[in-house]
């Protein structure tokens, strides 16, 4: 091997182009341990020069190791397949990744080609295709750009693949006529349109793919246009689980179809003539910015060419009317870009669709495209960055703006491709702990997580100052409040007339409302200049309002807000400056009834929404302590305590709520965090108690209490409107007859007691109100039983006499609150019941007794039920219940969790597919459930729900109508129910 030849291969440049990149491992020894293992993998599967390169020294080696630490998933598919790697000392990655493209395209062609055949040839060579691009793009050989196209190339070859062998085995059973079976796409009538991010051709590392099918009942391939669409829907099943479902090889693509129109109430392939008639008559604006991206990518392309050049006339318009850009501006609101109100968070942060995400820089460009793409053909382009620079020559932006979302854009996805490639999971959340940021900044080059977190800050700043300034320059397109007259004591006709339009149903009475503020009824409104303040705020609030379609609701509950306020100059001076501030007040006071509650009787706690640091620091247990430390130390007397603790409470939940709102977190965030403040003020309660009854009753020799969370604060999953269910353990010296206090008390009547005033502490209402609703009857022998239990007690009771219930909800326990040792002693003591031996199909037919019982008794209202409806998030508790008991969860130590619980099933039990469904199901239902309990008081009504509501649902779970996000429910549910009902019959079995 000459000198030159021997460089390139240390160096990498063989095998990417150029010389690889110095990644930093996460710790050098392990960096050596993985060389040294994948070498003896090399050797033992006769790769000689893959195992003479990792065991000498040099860049590509040095490289090797880094990436395999920083990359669990990368490092397995090297173990799997060393020949992958090997291959390259004899062609490029370029080469041999058009090599594998060839092969995924042959294999439908195969003499021998069976379903199973396929699935698994697609699976190995999908999965040595996609390792290899994921090691490409970590060297720094080509750009995201790149890197997007070959994921994308890729896909559509898996997809193309799939189809041909599915019409070929059509066509073998007399159910097409194909034209050409050795091409037999042309003709076949089956038509898939790639949507999202494979429509652009900008695939992300672990995307699913979003595909439509569409039917040509006339193409020749078909024998009987009547049959035809009941026969492609059944093609395109199976066109699903030939890419989705996981095997001993892995899987292809995950698949999506919900994009279709109607998905809640059509066949999951549509007549041609059906779809044209559904967007031409029903389409809306958000499927109008979804076509814009549509690409045939598989089955019958010029036919699908044929249906999107029918189509657009509906997704190019030369005109929009008011209603279509009000539809655009509502896809615009999904984003919930915050300009100016603080820093912008790094840990935790969602790259997708967080502050100056990739969505924001997406839909900017889809709105632009439909507000002009109509007029200007040019700027009908597929992909984001293209259309970018067509804007910018049509004059719409500005070349800065345009060269600096561009290069943000490929940034932000080059840190999605790190987040994906850590494990293979469709994951745009960046880590919450510094040690998992750190392992990001690495695989992008960064020294550490600090010079990271810097540059992603400075491209989400600069991607939502562009964003924001891009919007307030764009042509005015409302047109305009109208007249709006509030001086003297009779109506003005022309007012009445603009209320109405902005949505109110009682003009009037807002008028009569908006006077008294104007006369300065409120101390808010006394000051001359808090009244013109207000003056100069009410047309734009109005129009808040009025966007609600609760416009009268909404401004009662402001005016409410109003009546409590010390003094607005302040407030009215910020919502002026600040649109979105505004537009969140609105939609708390017209979509979130129980914020607008706590807003209206503590309106203080919207001060909390002044913090700059309010979105950016999350919420966790370290930061909640050291609030409530501070805000307690003012207390002095036992009363205090209580009411500074429902104070701190309400305000507490109001911001977690709002960051809830804004994306700032997550649902399942929003859960932990919610859970941790009941933790402390709760236990903040209990240990203010103790000391209280103590003057009175003394205290017990040797005596020890805690709190053991059950139910949601256990799993930590509660919401804001959740009761805490809880048990009082108790301990004490063996000898110890009574309390040493001037009342002395038994030991089991003083803990009795004890109790009593800890529920009374925590749940009776105060001129503050109530910290939480207590909920004991999770303890032995529920209400019958006593409301405190000793320990030992609790010990027979659990081994002797506890129902399965019992044991399954102990599931979910862990201490909260009280005695430091105790706490251990009953964690400790909590395991060992859990961990009990037991008949794994007793605990199975009491589960699904349970549940039969429960569906009797406390049927779901409907789809929206989350809780109760079949396949909703019961059956997924019991799922994870019932694994716990029987041993078939494999994270130590044992969550408590449901959704770590889900993740973590025995392979045994649950395949890797079934258990990532079952834990997506739980976080969809976590999101919505979040967001739902923390705007409404009551059930969720699907067709009276305020834009508001549905815009926060809509952007929790990334999906673009209420529509499509019902047909997803029913959906996961009917795949949950599936998986219920075979788990739990495998452990009867």
């Amino acid at each position: 091997m000459s000198g030159d030849v021997a460089q390139e291969s240390r160096d990498g440049s063989a095998w990417f182009g150029k010389p690889v990149r110095r990644l930093s491992p996460l710790d050098a020894e392990h960096a050596r341990g993985e060389r040294e293992s994948l070498a003896e993998t090399a050797h033992a599967e006769e790769c000689p020069r893959l195992a003479g390169l990792l065991t000498s020294d040099g860049p590509l080696a040095d490289f090797l190791g880094a990436a395999f630490t920083l990359s669990p998933y990368l490092r397995d598919c090297a173990r799997w397949a060393p020949q992958s790697l090997e291959a390259l000392f004899d062609e490029p990655v370029d080469v041999r990744l058009a090599r594998l493209n060839d092969a995924v395209r042959a294999a439908p062609f195969a003499e021998d080609a069976t379903e199973a055949s396929v699935m698994a040839a697609l699976r190995r060579l999908k999965r040595e295709a996609h390792f290899l691009v994921g090691l490409c793009d970590l060297s720094g050989a080509v750009d995201a750009e790149t890197t997007v196209k070959r994921l994308s190339a890729l896909a559509d070859s898996c997809l193309c693949a799939a189809v041909d062998f599915l019409l070929r085995d059509a066509h073998r059973q007399g159910k097409l006529r194909l034209p050409d079976p050795d091409d037999p796409a042309p003709g076949s009538g089956w038509i898939l349109l790639a949507m999202g991010k494979l429509g652009a051709l900008e695939l992300n590392y672990s995307s699913d793919i979003d595909l439509i099918a569409l039917v040509d009942p006339e193409a020749p391939a078909i024998p009987d246009p009547l049959e035809a669409t009941d026969l492609f829907v059944r093609l395109t099943r199976r066109l699903v689980r030939i890419l989705q479902d996981r095997t001993a090889d892995g899987y292809v693509f995950r698949t999506d179809l919900r994009l279709r129109p109607d998905p809640g109430a059509t066949p999951l392939a549509i007549p041609v003539e059906a779809a044209l008639n559904y967007y031409e008559s029903r389409g809306q604006n958000w499927e109008r910015a979804a076509m814009i991206k549509a690409r045939p990518v598989a089955g019958d392309v010029k036919a699908g060419e044929a249906f999107l050049r029918e189509l657009q006339p509906y997704v190019w318009r030369k005109y929009l009317d008011y209603a279509a850009i009000a539809d655009v501006h509502s896809i615009k609101r999904q984003i919930h870009a915050h300009k100016g109100h603080g820093d912008v968070a790094v840990l935790g942060h969602n790259v997708k669709l967080g502050r100056g995400g990739i969505r924001e820089i997406e839909l900017f460009v889809q709105t632009q495209q439909l507000i002009a793409g109509g007029r200007f053909p040019e700027l009908r382009s597929r992909t984001t960055v293209a259309t970018l620079h067509k804007l910018a020559e049509r004059g719409w932006i500005s070349e800065e703006a345009c060269e600096g979302l561009a290069k943000q854009y490929w940034f932000l996805r080059d840190v999605e491709h790190a987040l994906q490639i850590v494990a293979d999971e469709q994951t745009h959340t960046l880590p919450e702990d510094p040690d998992g940021l750190r392992r990001i900044a690495l695989l992008l080059g960064y020294a550490d997580g600090e010079a990271f977190a810097e540059a992603f800050r400075k491209a989400l700043v600069m991607v939502e100052g562009h964003y924001a300034a891009l919007f307030e320059t764009a042509p005015q397109l409302s047109r305009g409040v109208g007249n709006l007259v509030f001086t003297g004591d009779v109506d003005d006709p022309g007012t009445l007339q603009t209320l109405s339009e902005l949505g109110f149903a009682r003009p009037s009475d807002i008028c009569r409302v908006i006077r008294g503020w104007h006369f300065g009824r409120y101390r808010v409104t006394q000051s001359a200049e808090a009244r013109e303040r207000l003056t100069e705020l009410t047309p734009a609030l109005l129009e808040s309002f009025g966007g609600t379609r609760r416009a009268d609701e909404a401004l009662l509950r402001f005016d409410q807000f109003l009546s409590g306020l010390p003094a607005g100059i302040q407030l009215f001076s910020l919502l002026q400056s600040n649109p979105r501030l505004l537009q969140m007040l609105a939609t708390i006071m017209g979509a979130a009834p129980r914020l607008a509650d706590i807003v209206t009787r503590r309106p203080h706690v919207f001060d909390g929404l002044l913090d700059p640091a309010l979105l950016s620091e999350l919420p966790d247990r370290a930061y909640l302590a050291e609030r409530l430390e501070t805000f307690l130390k003012a207390a002095r007397i036992y009363e205090e305590v209580l009411d500074r603790l429902r104070i701190f409470a309400a305000e507490q939940k109001f911001l977690i709520g709002i960051r809830l709102l804004t994306g700032s977190i997550d649902g399942p965030r929003a859960g932990k965090a919610f859970s941790d403040l009941a933790d402390l003020t709760i236990g903040a309660a209990f240990d203010a108690v103790q000391e209280e009854f103590a003057q009175t009753h003394g205290r017990v020799r040797g005596g020890r209490a805690v709190i053991l969370g059950m139910g949601k604060l256990g799993s930590r999953e509660l919401t804001a409107g959740s009761d805490v269910d809880l048990i009082l353990l108790y301990d004490h010296a063996p000898d110890a007859e009574e309390s040493d206090g001037p009342r002395a008390l038994a030991p089991s009547h003083y803990y009795a007691r004890l109790t009593q005033r800890l529920i009374s502490a925590v749940s009776a209402p105060t001129a503050e109100g109530v910290l939480y609703e207590l909920d004991l009857r999770l303890r032995p022998s529920g209400n019958k039983g006593p409301v405190a239990t000793n320990i030992a007690a609790f010990h027979n009771y659990q081994r002797k006499d506890a129902w399965t219930w019992e044991h399954m909800a102990l599931t979910r326990a862990r201490p909260v609150a009280g005695d430091p040792g105790l706490c251990e002693q009953v964690r400790a003591e909590v395991e060992e019941i859990v961990a009990l031996p037991r008949d794994p199909g007793k605990i199975a037919c009491d589960a699904v007794e349970m549940r039969e019982l429960l569906e009797k008794e406390k049927p779901p209202r409907d789809a929206w039920d989350l809780k109760l409806v079949p396949g909703g998030v019961i059956d997924l508790e019991f799922i994870a219940q019932f694994a716990v008991l029987a041993g078939k969860c494999v994270l130590e130590p044992r969550p408590t969790g449901t959704v770590d619980v889900l993740s973590n099933l025995a392979p045994s039990f649950a395949d890797e597919q079934a258990s990532a469904e079952l834990a997506a199901a739980h976080r969809l239902y976590t999101s919505l459930t979040q967001n739902i309990r923390l705007c409404l008081t009551g059930p969720f009504e699907p067709d009276n729900v305020p834009p508001g509501l549905a815009d926060i649902l809509l952007r929790s779970v990334d999906l673009p109508d209420l529509g499509v996000l019902e047909a997803d429910l029913k959906e996961t549910a009917k795949r949950v129910r599936g998986h219920f009902e075979r788990l739990l019959q495998r452990g009867r079995d």
